[in-house]
């Protein structure tokens, strides 16, 4: 009889003990959710700080509770704080304990992947939230939007990946090119009977005498030596031609001379006029 009463006596505290935890839960997610309402209010007045420390209050009251994290994100992602908004989300994809919340949550990730440019996984967002809620009009049209753009920026890669190839083998042509030159030049120059300054060296040397005279020289002077020599030269007792015209210019001058004299002689006693009329 006596073990009886001990069981039912620990019977009754252990139930007592469950419903005072159950009751300190329920006020505990009760003051979270009030905290979470208090915060939605600051966020309405665009008081995002004070907000910001309610939420957090809820948070520490209810860690697991999906709406605290999910209306912080919120409050992160109106502000522009995109990596805390995306963080925060990702919690409440954890703590979700409907489809309901984990369709916001993928729905709102979405968007911030998108404001981020990052389309490719913006969709995959957006696929997740219509698995968690087909009948939202809105996810889908995001989906479509962030498709579209994953396959612009898909497009963009591949013409830009395109074009650094085309660069690559243009660069690779003209280095090849330039390679087959260098080699030419090299053979060229192993095939070339001598230097081009020894060659000179050598016309140069060819071009003096043995006293380190110019032989140009010694010829051109030896070669007029030879031109006067054919050029016929003036006899003794003989008039060179220059001297016959000579004198047939002084024989020219006497002749005018004595012609000027006559007509003189015809015309004496005739006055001559010396000043010119104005």
């Amino acid at each position: 009889m006596k073990h009886i009463v001990i069981i039912i006596l620990a019977f009754f505290s252990i139930s007592s003990f469950a419903q005072d935890k159950e009751e300190q839960e329920l006020l505990a997610l009760k003051k979270a959710n009030d905290l979470v309402y208090k915060a939605n209010e600051l966020v309405d007045n665009d008081d995002y700080v004070s907000a910001e420390m309610e939420y957090r209050k809820a948070i520490s009251e209810q860690p697991n509770l999906a709406v605290g994290t999910y209306n912080l994100g919120n409050s992160y992602y109106k502000k522009g704080n995109f990596d805390e908004a995306l963080y925060r989300h990702q919690q409440t994809i954890k703590n979700a304990a409907s489809k309901d919340e984990k369709h916001r949550a993928f729905h709102n990730i979405g968007n911030i992947l998108m404001q981020n440019k990052k389309c490719k996984e913006a969709t995959e967002a957006f696929k997740n939230a219509l698995r968690n809620n087909p009948t939202d009009n809105e996810t889908r049209y995001n989906y479509a939007l962030a498709k579209e753009c994953a396959e612009q920026q898909e497009q963009q890669e591949q013409d830009k990946e395109d074009e650094n190839k085309d660069q690559n083998e243009e660069k690779n042509e003209e280095e090849k090119e330039k390679e087959q030159d260098k080699e030419q030049q090299d053979e060229n120059k192993e095939n070339k009977p001598e230097d081009e300054g020894e060659k000179d060296e050598k016309e140069g040397e060819d071009k003096e005498d043995e006293n380190g005279k110019p032989k140009d020289e010694k010829e051109d002077k030896g070669k007029g030596e030879e031109e006067q020599k054919e050029k016929p030269q003036p006899q003794p007792g003989q008039l060179s031609p220059q001297q016959i015209k000579n004198l047939l210019e002084a024989m020219n001058d006497q002749e005018q001379k004595v012609q000027d004299k006559v007509n003189e002689q015809k015309q004496k006693g005739a006055k001559v006029q010396t000043e010119k009329d104005w």
